[in-house]
């Protein structure tokens, strides 16, 4: 076809063009997506002598551990050190998160790449996350901390509705605003390409909407998304209900679920009623039904009843609205891989894993959620999207797989020669 021959031109002219002439590209990372580093203090009280303070042995000078990813979460006396050490509090005098007592904890590498490559440098092979996307950004002309720059954050943290402090995320919103301007000032002017990943696209279009449109056109050039969850999943529920292991071998997903319940960022990846409308159920038990418009009630029946608040108040307005941005935007997206789209639960309740009924999407997000944008977005006449699907292609393989690293560089060398929005749609 015409389209795809041009695009090959293209992408051969933009390869062997000069790397000054490339707009730099900041990466947000996915949750999970880098690593995190802990430090225990003198306020730390462990749940078992296991959990003492002298575990983990290796440590660096002053006290600082790898806590993800930690090989140890895979055996299960030390799951629940893990567990106890990365689950975060709400509280409510103060209406906001902050780390269990006595754990403090850091994102290494703000600016560069280096923990987004793997989320176990020791374990490069098994922990792989965003290595093979930066080699194939390096093939066509980026240097990391020169063109192309890495955005890790704590993403145990997510953000909160107006008038609502959420301190780790507006800070990382504000760190990744620096980012950006400080990128684009030190190559020449450029304005930047994000290129996100899964809930890295929703801190990126927060940061897009939360600040003035002359800031916008100044500084970014695209927003390139990859899987984004725009309207959450069906998934996220079952992560709340009984737990996730997330396929992570010999880890026993009940272990895990009260860590996973307290992180902030899990409940803004709740099914949206803006998206999953209608009553349509998502999860069922012998006892009744629950659809997006019940995500409240279903947390109290599954015994989170301190999520109920934070979800409603916090949470809620977040996922209710999807403001342009007005820059050009394009989701390049995975389909065809079934995703979990209705949960039922037998009479043993929340602490079995559920019965799954399977739709399309990625593998983990939905596909409604995933066009969710193109769906309020359409027809709009001060918004530029462009939705690129490629089949068969999952929420992780997506940043792995040759067909997807070459599309998202075909979209970058498209940006970089100024015609990205010669096509709007290419499926």
């Amino acid at each position: 076809m015409a389209i795809y021959f041009s695009m090959a031109i293209l992408f051969y002219a933009t390869k062997t063009s000069s790397t000054s002439q490339l707009h730099p590209v900041i990466l947000i990372p996915g949750s999970g997506g880098n690593q995190l580093e802990a430090r225990l203090t003198s306020n730390y009280k462990p749940s078992s002598l296991l959990c003492n303070r002298w575990y983990p042995v290796f440590k660096d000078p002053d006290g600082w551990f790898r806590l993800w990813f930690d090989p140890s979460v895979l055996f299960g006396p030390y799951t629940k050190c893990f567990n106890q050490r990365m689950k975060i509090y709400y509280d409510p005098d103060k209406d906001d998160y902050h780390n269990a007592p006595g754990v403090e904890t850091r994102v290494p590498y703000f600016g560069s790449t280096q923990s987004l490559l793997y989320l176990d440098p020791h374990l490069k092979g098994i922990t792989s996350y965003m290595e093979p996307l930066v080699k194939s950004l390096e093939k066509i002309g980026y240097v990391n901390e020169k063109n192309l720059f890495g955005a890790p954050y704590d993403f145990r943290y997510g953000l909160a509705a107006k008038d609502h402090p959420s301190k780790v995320g507006s800070k990382f919103l504000s760190d990744l605003k620096k980012l950006i301007e400080s990128t684009s000032n030190s190559n020449k002017g450029k304005p930047v390409i994000l290129l996100s990943h899964s809930l890295g696209g929703l801190f990126a279009l927060q940061l897009l909407n939360r600040n003035p449109i002359s800031w916008r056109q100044k500084y970014i050039k695209h927003f390139i998304a990859l899987s984004a969850p725009w309207g959450g999943t069906v998934e996220a529920m079952s992560t709340f209900a009984s737990g996730n292991s997330f396929g992570v071998p010999l880890v026993n997903p009940l272990f895990v679920r009260e860590e996973q319940r307290s992180c902030s960022s899990n409940l803004w990846l709740m099914p949206s009623p803006k998206v999953f409308k209608g009553n349509k159920p998502l999860v069922i038990t012998p006892n009744g039904s629950y659809s997006s418009s019940d995500i409240a009630r279903f947390l109290q029946d599954i015994g989170f009843v301190e999520g109920v608040y934070p979800y409603k108040e916090r949470v809620l307005p977040l996922v209710e609205r999807f403001d342009e941005p007005r820059v050009n935007v394009t989701c390049i997206v995975g389909s065809g891989v079934k995703t979990p789209e209705m949960l039922i639960y037998g009479k043993s309740g929340f602490d079995e894993r559920p019965e799954v009924v399977y739709g399309d999407g990625d593998g983990t997000v939905n596909m409604l959620s995933l066009l969710a944008l193109e769906s309020f977005w359409n027809g709009s006449e001060s918004q530029f999207l462009k939705v690129i699907k490629i089949h068969g292609v999952s929420h992780t393989t997506i940043l792995k797989d040759n067909i997807a690293l070459d599309r998202i560089n075909k979209e970058i060398s498209s940006i970089n020669s100024g015609i990205s929005r010669s096509v709007i749609q290419l499926y």
